[in-house]
């Protein structure tokens, strides 16, 4: 069963739909057709749940890549310079570091269109089940499961965008003006109020891959902790309650310090209790339908580890973090230091050195000796500092083993060595147990009452001792809360959201110096903008 689960959009998106699934891929406004015809509507239990396959399929597509790249290259936890002229790819990935980006970068459109893609295949599919299915509780469960979905798409999209156009019925494809931020955030807190009571209540293999009751609770509790950046007012009382929900259903736990690595190991799963909902990935699936970008090892390891972990390609590793946010990984006794690749690099009996045999030209291109040809042999080193030695305008380390060994790299998502391309099997966390935690030990810290008895301390110290050895905290303040977020949620693609909330976002870190604060949200791209003439530009672009 587990192994059937790993694989749950495999069998999710069966051909009969996907061959008929078309959808936006630019905006909300663009008529989504489809080939479905009565003959081949769904007519019983299992190809209802088929039809809603191609909402996981959209959502898995970009979740790892356009959603990774927005959210983390944007904060001071990821930079991905240019390295010898590659990676440079129109500036995108380093505007996201200066905070210097337009409504042209291909990262921010990217996010659009995939946000937009899943609640256009989300409208699509609800329109389907509520014709063809007989009316019961199944059919309330996934119609449920999908508006879910959708609300959870339009929260991305609301936190990335600000004021987005609201379009939930298909079929209706007149242009759209975009809707006030705080009358989405309204529709999203009423989507999944309205869906919890139909949401399957358990949790594990039978619902891995899909929203249960408790993915909806952790969705309102993420949604009201922000409520004061999205409609300038709090909510941290409704965050604590929600975080009650999930709690008191009994149905997760922290992972212990034994284990925490494991969590994001390739063979991840059904049976991680701290998962609320996950993206399962499957390498394999790609024979059905589209697996996902998916390959976090792609970029994080360093080329010269590629035997280290046994890959069966070369990684390209371009993406580090920097210096400012390792600091937060200060105590020795903590296990999530161990995601990181730092200093000198070993194989993993932990003896053995990672060498690299090239010339002292290619070790250093601005060598200057007569010998430059010569061989040279090195033990890797990865130094923490980010430093564009070739080109400052280019933002250009360069092109020799000291510009492709600069940058700590992280391998929190293990490297699948079982993989035949760089797809990775790593299920991907959305929502874990331990950011209910530490969401509701927010809210009592921004005044929210202490409920059930936990504590600020005793809910941030429920995390911690599951992480290090070191001493408990008390008296608990924000900043450090705030530390212990970015410790535990490194690389999870909530970085972003964090920093404007704890007012961070306009600081100072690597070469990024910009503090313009309508920058809390992105432009709307210039290709939805083109097909959709209702849509006005974001202040300030």
């Amino acid at each position: 069963m587990l192994k059937i689960m790993k694989k749950i959009l495999k069998y999710l998106g069966l051909p009969v739909l996907l061959a008929g699934m078309v959808w936006s891929c630019d905006d909300l406004e663009v008529p989504i057709t489809t080939q479905l015809t009565p003959e081949v509507f769904p007519q019983n239990s299992t190809q209802y749940i088929q039809a809603t396959g191609p909402v996981y399929v959209a959502f898995r597509g970009e979740f790892s890549f356009a959603w990774w790249w927005s959210q983390s290259l944007s904060t001071d936890e990821a930079i991905l310079p240019a390295r010898g002229g590659n990676w440079f790819d129109n500036r995108n990935y380093i505007a996201m570091h200066y905070h210097d980006w337009n409504a042209d970068n291909g990262i921010i459109g990217s996010l659009w269109d995939w946000s937009s893609k899943v609640i256009g295949t989300s409208n699509q599919t609800i329109s389907i089940l509520r014709q063809t299915m007989p009316e019961g509780a199944e059919k309330k469960t996934l119609i449920s499961e999908i508006k879910t979905m959708r609300a959870i798409s339009y929260f991305m999209l609301m936190d990335s965008y600000g004021d987005v156009p609201l379009d939930t019925l298909y079929g209706d494809f007149t242009s759209k003006a975009k809707t006030p931020r705080k009358e989405v955030f309204n529709f999203i807190e009423k989507e999944l109020k309205s869906a919890i009571p139909n949401l399957n209540p358990a949790s594990g293999v039978t619902t891995y891959g899909r929203p249960n009751r408790q993915t909806a609770n952790a969705m309102l509790a993420k949604l009201y902790l922000n409520a004061e950046v999205y409609t300038a007012t709090a909510r941290y009382t409704d965050c604590i309650a929600a975080c009650d929900e999930v709690i008191n259903s009994g149905l997760y736990s922290v992972e212990p310090r034994a284990t925490y690595l494991q969590m994001f190991y390739p063979n991840n799963g059904p049976q991680m209790k701290e998962f609320i909902f996950a993206v399962p990935y499957d390498p394999a699936a790609v024979t059905v339908g589209y697996n996902g970008q998916m390959y976090h090892a792609r970029y994080d390891v360093p080329r010269s580890e590629r035997a280290k972990f046994g890959l069966p390609f070369t990684p390209s590793a371009p993406r580090s973090t920097l210096p400012e946010f390792y600091a937060y990984f200060n105590d020795a006794n903590d296990i999530r230091n161990k995601q990181w690749l730092t200093g000198l690099q070993y194989m993993n009996d932990g003896v053995t050195p990672v060498m690299v045999t090239t010339t002292k030209k290619g070790y250093d291109q601005f060598y200057t000796g007569s010998d430059g040809g010569a061989s040279y042999t090195y033990q890797v080193n990865l130094t923490p500092d980010i430093i564009p030695r070739q080109s400052e305008a280019l933002f250009d380390l360069g092109n020799d083993e000291i510009a492709w060994n600069m940058g700590y790299r992280n391998i929190k998502f293990y490297p699948d060595a079982t993989s035949t391309n760089r797809n990775q099997k790593n299920d991907v966390p959305f929502l874990r147990y331990s950011d209910i935690l530490l969401m509701k030990a927010e809210s009592i810290l921004r005044g929210g009452a202490v409920t059930l008895g936990q504590s600020a301390d005793a809910l941030v110290n429920m995390v911690r001792s599951n992480r290090t050895t070191s001493a408990i905290l008390s008296g608990v303040t924000l900043e450090e809360l705030y530390k212990e977020r970015s410790r535990e949620f490194t690389w999870e693609a909530w970085h972003r959201n964090d920093m404007i909330r704890f007012g961070k976002y306009e600081g100072s870190w690597g070469y990024k110096t910009n503090t313009d604060t309508y920058r809390r949200v992105f432009p709307i791209p210039t290709n939805a903008m083109v097909l959709n003439p209702a849509l006005i530009q974001n202040d300030g672009y």
